[in-house]
């Protein structure tokens, strides 16, 4: 279950500035280093810790010095990542420049399954008024619906109502 809370906020700026409205974001998970992951997994595949760091170690190598040559790098059960940019463009090739880079991406391209497992997974919201008191909890019962990271189709949602929360996910070139 994927835990949410929506703090009452004093938005600041844009269409509803001065008012309270509800926005909401991640409950902030702790980060399993690196060692405890490779724990996991050599318990999980028979194989030493040893062995799995190396192969953890040497499988980083590889997926960093091919992404840097323009390959989309498969990750196991998970996707595949590349890397990419956002740049301005321009209408004359003698404009063409590194400047009009404006910034470099790693662009995560979940698999199918992974997607689906997202889909299928229950997202609960517990609600914060402006004094940090719980004023309700609720369970998603919505249909699950996954962004598609390549994809450069707008977010759905009404104007001004949702979207991507200032993360920076619209359409962009690459």
């Amino acid at each position: 279950m994927l835990k949410v809370k929506a703090n009452e906020t004093k938005i600041r700026v844009g269409k509803y500035e001065g008012t309270y409205r509800y926005v909401m974001m991640p409950e902030l998970y702790t980060t399993l280093n690196q060692q405890k992951v490779i724990k996991e997994a050599a318990l999980r595949s028979g194989v030493s810790r040893g062995v799995m760091q190396a192969c953890w170690d040497a499988a980083g190598e590889v997926i960093k010095a091919w992404a840097t040559e323009g390959h989309s790098v498969a990750i196991p059960g998970l996707g595949s990542m590349r890397f990419g940019l956002r740049a301005k463009s321009v209408a004359d090739v003698n404009e063409v420049k590194a400047g009009l880079i404006t910034s470099r991406r790693i662009i995560f391209t979940p698999n199918v399954e992974l997607k689906d497992e997202l889909a299928d997974t229950a997202v609960q919201i517990t609600c914060y008024d402006r004094n940090g008191k719980e004023v309700k909890r609720v369970t998603s019962t919505d249909d699950g619906v996954v962004e598609d990271p390549d994809s450069l189709t707008p977010d759905p949602s009404p104007k001004g109502e949702g979207g991507d929360n200032g993360n920076g996910n619209g359409d962009s070139d690459e």
